[in-house]
């Protein structure tokens, strides 16, 4: 599959992904619908991979690599973005988590030995700042106290995990280890792992069997975890975690047209420049460099 189509699937369902989620909010813990959606959708990759008589066997140390991917990819940058929308507003969270590029630049480098791009940082930071336009009227409010610099240290935790989750992968791929198969055992580990913090919380073991719900698991699960997660990482080997992670900066601005379309949301002035900053700092962050003679 070309990048570009790559690219395009990955924004368009984690762009819509947060209409998902909104139904699992309510009887069922969210770290408990994590470990559901990731349990669930590795059991799905295992049964494809099992079809496709894809290999599922690998060594110990190729285990470890791929539990630290779910670790900090499928469980807990998930669970710190919701303890994070407890104290701050969603905006703010989408804000500081697409900082996820500007990590992903660093960490390539220490971990990777990859090349600093300065176009992919000057393209992430009018992203994000773009990001802070389109949801200036929720920052605008904002007062600095102790719960929300807690909540704004849960934010930052959430989008450096998920970024050592993404050099983790890279690291995988450049190792061999395939994308199918390494996400079907990170997401069963990684949602082993929320198993283990719904029980050291004490959180009861619910299950709400309404149409919405299941739904929602479904949809999040197939298409967020199996189908997003999968042409997410494979256009990271591809194209570099740095400059595929400029996809976080996007999907919010997906999530914002959905609200345009179906919910009847009108943006002001400074919006609508987010809107014209975002995609252009995708422009910037994607540009290939002229060779030089």
């Amino acid at each position: 599959m070309e990048n570009s189509l790559l690219y395009l699937v990955t924004v368009l369902i984690w762009g819509s992904t947060w209409i998902a989620i909104r139904f699992q909010l309510g009887v069922v813990a969210p770290e408990l619908s994590i470990a559901y959606r990731f349990l669930l959708a590795s059991l799905l990759l295992f049964a494809f991979s099992a079809a496709r008589k894809l290999t599922l066997r690998f060594s110990r140390r190729e285990h470890q690599f791929m539990a630290l991917q779910g670790f900090f990819l499928f469980s807990l940058n998930y669970f710190l973005v919701y303890l994070a929308t407890g104290y701050v507003t969603s905006g703010l969270v989408a804000v500081i988590f697409s900082s996820i590029i500007i990590f992903n630049v660093l960490f390539g480098a220490l971990f990777l030995k990859n090349p600093i791009r300065p176009a992919v940082i000057l393209g992430g930071v009018v992203g994000i700042l773009g990001l802070g336009f389109i949801y200036w009227p929720e920052l605008a409010g904002f007062e600095l106290g102790s719960r929300a610099a807690l909540g704004l240290l849960l934010a930052t935790g959430s989008a450096v995990s998920a970024s050592m989750g993404n050099i983790i992968s890279a690291r995988n791929q450049r190792n061999g280890l395939p994308v199918v198969q390494t996400n079907a055992w990170g997401m069963v580990y990684g949602g082993g792992f929320m198993l283990m913090v719904v029980l050291l919380r004490g959180t009861p073991i619910t299950f709400e069997a309404s149409t919405g719900y299941i739904a929602s698991l479904l949809y999040l699960s197939v298409f967020g975890s199996i189908v997003a997660f999968g042409t997410y990482l494979t256009l990271l080997g591809r194209m570099g975690a740095d400059r595929a992670a400029y996809v976080t900066v996007l999907f919010p601005v997906i999530a914002l047209v959905l609200s345009i379309l179906f919910e009847g949301l009108e943006l002001n002035t400074v919006q609508w420049a987010g809107v014209v900053l975002v995609p252009l700092g995708n422009v910037i962050a994607l540009a290939k460099r002229k060779a030089t003679g």
